[in-house]
């Protein structure tokens, strides 16, 4: 019998690659920027996840995943939940804004820090995904999920969600 050689980092990457999140499924949880870091030892790898906010309802799908894509390749797999730092949008690639935009989801821009409430004028208006006009108005501070606001643009009459910048 052949001993099967542990995964290396590279490996472990690129099966990650392949989990989608389930709410925005044009990103993998790596282009999300969720998973911080993978620690292999022999066939056990252990990822570490930030989750996008604390009450994040797609956690635990994201955790059955991605010890169900690594499982599938022969390798025992745990998720380790890490909150900090907390994640932030900062995490995600320009790819990654690209593919949000092209699904249609206005991609955040980049974080500014601000005290936890506001005293300032609104945010500028967000550049519709479907015709790129800035003539957009916010319907809701959220939409399908508390990471999105929905927004719709006047100019092309689309709705629209955008994911906020954290």
């Amino acid at each position: 019998m052949v001993a099967r050689s542990a995964p290396s980092p590279a490996d472990v990457w690129e099966i990650l690659e392949e989990v989608r999140d389930p709410e925005v499924p044009v990103l993998s949880v790596v282009e999300l920027g969720i998973v911080r870091d993978i620690a292999i030892e022999g066939d056990h790898v252990t990822v570490q996840i930030t989750p996008t906010y604390s009450g994040c309802p797609a956690m635990h799908e994201i955790e059955r995943t991605v010890v169900g894509a690594l499982a599938s390749r022969g390798l025992v797999a745990e998720v380790r939940t890490v909150f900090s730092p907390a994640w932030t949008t900062d995490w995600m690639s320009d790819v990654a804004k690209e593919k949000l935009r092209a699904y249609g989801i206005a991609p955040p821009g980049p974080t500014t820090e601000q005290p936890l409430v506001p005293l300032m004028r609104r945010a500028a208006p967000v550049p519709c995904p479907f015709c790129g006009s800035r003539e957009t108005e916010t319907r809701s501070e959220f939409g399908s999920t508390a990471c999105k606001s929905l927004q719709v643009c006047n100019a092309c009459r689309q709705p629209f969600e955008h994911f906020k910048a954290i």
